[in-house]
Order: C-alpha cells, then structure tokens, then sequence
C-alpha cells in the first residue's frame, strides 16, 4: 500500500505543479521590471525656526497729554491708519479760545485802520495831509492785517496738534505690546503700541556644520505636526546671514500661511544639508513578511527574493506618474532589475 500512495502523492503534486507554474510564470512574464538607480538626495536636517515679523513698528505719540482713548489690545489686527489712541491736552483747547479772541480783535483793529487808510487817502488826495500821515495809515493797516494771518497760522498749528492727538497705526499687522493704560500722562515720541507687520518669515538657527550646505533658494520644510494637523507646508530660504554666531548661523525663509502662529513661536523646520547617493523603488514592489521586507530581483531572468533594509518614504516619477517610493538602505545595487511581488 505505500507504494500506491506514494505514487498517488507524487501523481497530486504533478497535477499542482502543472496547475501553479503557468499562473506564476505569467505574472512573472506579465510584471514589468523596475531598473534600479541611483539618486542624489540632500540629507534632511531638523532645526527649530522662530515666527518673526521682518518689520516690528512702534505707534508712537506726537504731542505730551493724557491718554483719553486706548481703542486696541494685545493681538488686535490693525490696518494702516487705523486710530489706536487718543491724546487730549486742555491747554491746547485754552490756546485755541485765546488765539480766536486774538484774531476777532485783530479784525476790529483791521477795520479800524481801513477806515483811517480810506480817509487818509482821501484827505491826501484833496492836499490836506502830508504824505507821511498816509503811508503811515496804509503801513497800519498792512501790519495788522499780517497780524491776522499770524494769528489764524497759529490757530491752524493748534488744530493740527489737537489731530495729532489721535496715535494712528503706522503699518497694517498684529499688536503685539500695549506698555500704556487710559489716563496715563504721555510724552511726545512715547510708543503706546508695537505692531508687527503681516509679512511674517521663519529665522532659522543653523549649527555652523552646515552653513556651508544652505543656500539661498533652498527648499524647506515645515513640520507636519505643528501645522494644524494638515500636511507640511514648504518655503524657501530668501537670506543666509553671513555672520555666525555661538555656532550658529542664522538664515530667513518664507512659508505660506505663517500669520495663523504667534510672533516668536518656534517650530521645528528640516533644511537640506550634505548629499548623499540614495536608490528609491516604489513602495509596491516591496513585500513583507515576518517584519523582514523584500524584493524580487532578476538574476538571469529568474525572480528571487532578496531581502533589503527600508529608509524613508518618499516618491518617484514612473511614466509621468507619481508613485510612493521607498529608500533602500541595504541589499541593492545600481543596475537592479526588480519586478512586483
């Protein structure tokens, strides 16, 4: 009897052999093989970056007075001429009642002396007075009608610093300070607010090992996880200060949509630094069992699994597709030929 079941055993595993190979060799036949290369990539190096406004702009007073009116706080959005403060000085009020008390006597004196001029004119004209009593009455007259455009200059020097009591924002941003409170007795050139402008860039310290690998240009990268739980974003470096210091080099990168951080937070950005030579092969073309990953190399036409140590994710460009990729650290070599598992 064992003979009959050994014979009926190698007769089933002929019968499996002749009903899996096909199958197989046309998958094999069917998969389109992947050439391995190599790449450069530059190394990915994480440093913090600061939030920072690249114009911080105090609103300052013109005028010494009390603060009557304080119309924002810290965090507050402004825009260019926004009003921020109001400055009052009543002596400024007094000045003003003196000088129209002044301008309304001037005109009194100004009719006053027109109606000597046209007399004089009129008795100098009859020969009745000397010239000298005339040019005096025009001289009057013209003097006291200069006083009354002094007088209304002077009121308008006073109009203009009761309008400059109002402290108007200098540039469009975000109130960062408000060192004053309602009441308060201000000097001219105090500052009652700080206002960053919106155009907010990330300043990067960088260790000085890499100064010499960042470049203005360079693409950045903002962490995922600080973003708001959405992807990363991107920005580019617009300036490399040529300057290092406590071994660190300082350079400034922009990044859409910056103005949703606060000023002055940190947040943990990825610079490029050294190149290196790196293979990439999609994501679908690896396999893993056993938590061993992989591949399926052909070696004289003949797929075998090779096994490779994964880095990290990225992508690569198949036939103008962008596909997910993997770094293979170990197991492969330029030249490769790989097919899907």
């Amino acid at each position: 009897m064992k003979p009959v079941r050994t014979s009926l055993l190698l007769i089933l595993g002929a019968l499996l052999a002749l009903l899996v190979t096909p199958g197989t060799v046309t998958a094999d036949q069917d998969a389109k093989p992947f050439h391995v290369t190599i790449s450069q990539i530059a190394d990915q190096k994480a440093v913090f970056g600061t939030v920072e406004s690249l114009k911080v702009t105090p609103a300052r007073a013109r005028l010494s007075g009390t603060l009557a009116e304080l119309a924002v706080s810290e965090g507050d959005r402004v825009t260019q001429g926004q009003v921020l403060a109001v400055i009052t000085d009543d002596k400024l009020a007094l000045r003003i009642q003196s000088v129209n008390a002044r301008i309304k006597a001037l005109l009194a004196q100004k009719e006053n002396a027109d109606t000597e001029l046209s007399r004089a004119k009129d008795l100098f004209a009859r020969g009745i007075i000397p010239k000298s009593r005339y040019d005096a009455a025009l001289t009057n007259a013209n003097v006291i009608s200069n006083q009354r455009k002094s007088a209304r200059a002077d009121r308008n020097v006073l109009t203009q610093q009761v309008r400059e009591g109002k402290v108007l924002a200098p540039a469009s941003g975000r109130v960062l300070t408000v060192p004053v409170a309602t009441g308060e007795v201000i000097l001219p050139g105090e500052p009652l607010a700080t206002i960053a402008a919106e155009n907010y860039i990330l300043r990067l310290a960088l260790p000085e090992r890499h100064a010499r690998f960042v470049h203005t240009g360079d693409t950045i990268r903002v962490d995922a996880s600080l973003v708001d739980g959405s992807a990363s974003r991107t920005g580019t470096i617009t300036k490399v200060y040529p300057q290092i210091s406590d071994g660190r080099v300082l350079a400034d990168a922009t990044v859409d949509g910056l103005g949703d951080y606060f000023v002055g937070e940190r947040v943990r950005v990825w610079v490029s630094t050294v190149k290196r030579d790196r293979i990439l092969v999609p994501a679908s073309y690896v396999s893993t069992r056993f938590g061993v990953d992989y591949v399926r190399v052909l070696d004289h036409g003949e797929p075998r699994d090779v096994v490779v140590q994964r880095g990290i994710q990225s992508t690569i460009k198949i036939d103008d597709d962008t596909v997910p990729a993997l770094e293979i650290l170990t197991g492969l070599a330029d030249g490769d030929e790989l097919v899907a598992p």
